[in-house]
């Protein structure tokens, strides 16, 4: 027998046993995309119930004592939860739970520009308040999400379907019909919503490149995250003046007020942890819109816990968030489908 008939017989021969081990290997592929489908989902689950939980707990705060501070404290309880936070992941670490390097200023440079951006996000979100309507904020939100995606395809090379930008497009134009009757800004306005929209989307963006290249676990970034956060807003907060209000105020020296804020610090620390896995697990563009996504069950559990008021255009924004929502999650689930289906017929 030559040596091409030898070829000829052996791959006839092989043929059956090829079949069955790419059959065998299909279900393996098609498992292991439900796998990752299961990540995802987990991760922004975890997110969501975090956020919204970190917003009802302050929330809670503001309607229980902002009313005895004459001013706010907005930034000085940032750094409280920081703290807090900080203190709840070295518990971890001295119990042996987790383990992260101690600090060191290489690591903690490389880390820094989340916590300036963080910073810029907060405090230009503060003057866009201040300058703009609420419904001309929430617009602008939908527009950092559209920025983050450009980001997200420009920098990482992550693909937009165009259901996704039909998502997009769906809770924008809520947005801008739920606003309609309050439309209106100055061009000290548009200047901070700009900022801040460059700010978030600079924010979010970083923080998914910090997660790929800084060699740390998720809870060595905790640590980081919420040491730096601390060392930049505590002089903010004393510039401010919250620090001198704080002992001013004797009306909120209480252990309910103390233990409240150890809660919502406690929480924080869980959200940190959940914010940078969501990003890592999911990528930007999700983490922006399950981010925008939040406001819904916030402003439906505010109505339940807090009476707070839904208007008619407040709940056709709530709707259309939710078909916005909707269609964003189909899109992603309908890709990670085709992504798999095309990995299994390699």
């Amino acid at each position: 027998m030559s040596g091409e008939q030898k070829k000829e017989f052996t791959d006839v021969e092989m043929a059956p046993l090829k079949k069955q081990q790419d059959e065998e290997a299909k279900p393996t592929v098609a498992a292991a995309a439900q796998v990752a489908s299961a990540k995802v989902a987990s991760a922004c689950m975890m997110y969501s119930f975090c956020s919204v939980s970190m917003v009802l707990t302050n929330k809670s705060l503001a309607s229980s004592y902002n009313q005895l501070i004459d001013g706010d404290l907005n930034v000085l309880l940032v750094v409280f939860q920081a703290i807090t936070a900080v203190g709840c992941v070295e518990l971890c670490k001295r119990l042996k739970w987790v383990e992260y390097p101690n600090f060191n200023m290489r690591t903690a440079k490389l880390w820094a520009p989340v916590n300036v951006l963080f910073c810029l996000m907060l405090f230009t979100g503060m003057a866009s308040l201040q300058f703009n309507s609420v419904p001309m904020v929430t617009i602008f939100k939908n527009i950092t999400n559209i920025v983050v995606t450009c980001g997200d395809y420009y920098f990482f090379g992550t693909s937009v379907e165009s259901l996704v930008a039909m998502a997009f497009a769906v809770m924008l134009g809520g947005a801008i019909a739920a606003a309609w009757h309050d439309i209106y800004i100055t061009w000290v306005g548009l200047f901070w919503m700009c900022a801040n929209c460059l700010a978030t989307a600079g924010y979010i963006l970083y923080m998914k490149f910090a997660t790929k290249n800084v060699k740390l676990s998720k809870f060595g970034m905790v640590f980081y995250n919420n040491v730096l956060c601390t060392l930049f807003l505590l002089p903010a907060s004393i510039f401010r003046g919250e620090v001198t209000l704080l002992l001013e105020t004797e009306a909120i020296h209480t252990w309910d007020y103390f233990f409240k804020n150890l809660f919502a610090g406690f929480i924080g620390f869980f959200l940190n942890f959940a914010s940078l896995n969501c990003v890592a697990a999911t990528g930007p563009t999700t983490y922006a819109i399950v981010g925008s996504l939040n406001k819904v069950p916030v402003a439906i559990l505010g109505y339940i816990l807090f009476d707070n008021k839904i208007t008619p255009e407040s709940w056709f924004f709530i709707c259309i968030s939710m078909c916005g929502g909707f269609l964003y999650s189909y899109a992603k689930i309908q890709g990670n489908r085709n992504k798999a289906k095309g990995s299994g017929g390699k």
